[in-house]
C-alpha cells in the first residue's frame, strides 16, 4: 500500500526484517555447514595422513558450494532491501 501524498511503502519494515532474517539463516547455516566439513575432513585426514590430497579437494569445492548458497541469500537480502 503506497500513500500517494508522501509515497511511503507501509511494508518496507517487513522488507528489512525479512531480508535480516535471510541473511542471518544463510549466515547460520553456512557457518555450521563448513564447520562440520572441516571438522571432519580434519578428522579423516587425522587418521590417515596418506590421504590428505584425496580428502582436502573435495572439502575445498564443498565449501565453495556451501558458500555460494550463503551468496544466494546475501542476493536475497540485497533484492529485498531494494524494494524499502
Amino acid at each position: 500500500m503506497l500513500d500517494s501524498k508522501i509515497g511511503i511503502n507501509h511494508f518496507s519494515h517487513w522488507y528489512a526484517i525479512s531480508a535480516a532474517i535471510s541473511i542471518g539463516l544463510s549466515v547460520l547455516g553456512g557457518t555450521l555447514a563448513q564447520g562440520y566439513a572441516a571438522a571432519t575432513a580434519l578428522e579423516g585426514i587425522s587418521r590417515n595422513p596418506s590421504a590428505s590430497g584425496k580428502i582436502f579437494v573435495p572439502m575445498i569445492l564443498g565449501m565453495a558450494l556451501i558458500e555460494s548458497l550463503v551468496l544466494f541469500g546475501l542476493l536475497v537480502a540485497f533484492t529485498l532491501i531494494g524494494k524499502i
